[in-house]
């Protein structure tokens, strides 16, 4: 006879685990069940939210504090918590109104290295939330606290350090203070460790850069440049998301010291990499399109060198192959780049029509993704701005106008507005298209609307 397999044990009910964490049962007996709470809410945001409504935070928060939990407990306990409070809103707000942090910074200082780990983990988790609270490095007590975590030999609680600086960091002068007392050092110390000691240090240092002339001036400077060039060496990191970190630190630093980045070299490798990084599969391929658009703004002169550097057409490409499966998020952000591209330059906007960007994306104006609806619009409305192609009829056939038109009862005001505005590009000085426009059959509201657009645009 074939041996037989052992079979697992069906799952425990959430509600029975629940009920089990305020029973009183013993060390042994809580152990696992917090072991399981934990596997089950792990990347299941409908398990978090049942136990959410189980009320099973408060009872895990509370064995945090308890003086009678031996370190095992602490350890599942707060790694429980911060699975709670990853990427669902509501985790994090249950989290923080059980009073975890506080509990979970005293732990930071707790004789066992594995509670301190979990902790650590936990609290980095929680301050990756725009709920978590915000630290004032105004106050000498929070400058040394965040001193004493940078100093310390633990990777976790120095990436913890880190994630602090980055979510809390906001006001010119909390970066020049925390400039002042060394914490950028600290920081560019932390570059040649583990890939997310990397990525949480790149994070914080763009947030202390981000629009201060003085902090940048200074970052540049750190061991006659070492610093900066560490930057320009994880450019070319093996890990994408440290690559986009390097990016964003160094776009923070253009953008506020404008005389170190006089060389387009630098800039062209920028868009390059960045261009590069669109094609990635994971959350990073999704942020680096808002990270170009942030770099080429406002800049003719990087909208040229965008231009030569085939932007454009990878960008078709990227809609060409990829539309109907990429993520919204990403869509949007390539988007917004076109977009951008075509808000200043008759010579990039001749450029988006002859490559028929306005046919490629105009199926887009029905996708479910609100935002991406305006970002559509905002590509019509600037590549529109090229009066020689409205003159030619390029934008007057139905299969354009009246998409837009229909928007204008969209459920979304923001998505109504940018129609508006697109409309106000199309129709304008153009009789024929206005005809198109009040023939539409669309509601009275619609028609209302849309003759306000033609008073303002006639």
């Amino acid at each position: 006879m074939p041996a037989t397999a052992a079979v697992a044990p069906p799952p425990t009910a959430p509600v029975q685990l629940a009920a089990r964490l305020s029973s009183g049962d013993s060390d042994e007996s809580l152990l696992p069940t917090l072991r399981e709470i934990k596997n089950q809410i792990i990347g299941n945001r409908t398990k978090k939210l049942l136990y959410l409504r189980l009320h099973a935070v408060p009872k895990i928060v509370a064995l945090l504090s308890s003086p009678s939990s031996p370190p095992p407990v602490i350890v599942q306990a707060a790694a429980a918590v911060g699975s709670f409070a990853c990427g669902v809103e509501e985790g994090v707000r249950a989290v923080l109104d059980a009073g975890a942090v506080p509990h979970l910074t005293v732990l930071l200082s707790h004789p066992d290295a594995k509670a301190v780990d979990s902790a650590a983990r936990s609290l980095r988790i929680i301050f990756q939330s725009k709920l978590a609270p915000k630290y004032d490095f105004l106050l000498e007590e929070n400058k040394t606290f965040l001193l004493s975590l940078l100093n310390n030999t633990n990777e976790n609680i120095t990436e913890l350090a880190a994630s602090i600086v980055a979510h809390s960091c906001e006001k010119p002068t909390e970066q020049t203070s925390l400039c002042d007392a060394g914490v950028i050092q600290k920081l560019v110390s932390l570059l040649g460790g583990s890939s997310n000691q990397r990525d949480t240090s790149l994070d914080a240092i763009s947030a202390i850069v981000k629009n201060n002339q003085e902090v940048a001036t200074k970052f540049v400077s750190i061991s006659n440049g070492k610093a900066f060039n560490s930057l320009m060496g994880l450019m070319q990191d093996r890990y994408p998301r440290t690559r986009l970190l390097a990016c964003v630190c160094l776009i923070s630093i253009e953008q506020a010291f404008l005389v170190y980045f006089q060389e387009m070299q630098i800039k062209t490798k920028l868009i390059l990499i960045l261009l590069d990084l669109i094609e990635e599969v994971c959350r990073v391929g999704d942020e680096a399109p808002f990270v170009l658009k942030g770099l080429i703004g406002e800049s003719e002169e990087l909208h040229r060198q965008a231009l030569s550097v085939t932007a454009a057409e990878r960008f078709c490409g990227y809609l060409l192959k990829g539309k109907a499966v990429l993520e919204a998020r990403r869509l949007e952000g390539i988007l917004l780049v076109l977009a951008e591209l075509g808000s200043k330059l008759e010579q990039t906007r001749a450029q988006l029509i002859e490559l028929q960007v306005p046919s490629l994306i105009i199926d887009l104006l029905k996708h479910d993704c609100a935002q991406l609806r305006v970002a559509v619009c905002h590509v019509i409305k600037n590549i529109s701005r090229s009066l020689k192609h409205l003159c030619a009829g390029r934008f007057g056939s139905e299969s354009i106008v009246m998409p837009l038109v229909q928007l204008l009862c969209d459920s979304s005001t923001s998505v109504q507005t940018a129609a508006l505005d697109a409309i106000c590009n199309v129709a304008v000085n153009l009789m024929t298209k206005k005809s198109v426009l009040l023939q539409s059959g669309v509601s009275q509201y619609s028609v209302n609307l849309l003759g306000q657009c033609i008073l303002k645009c006639g």
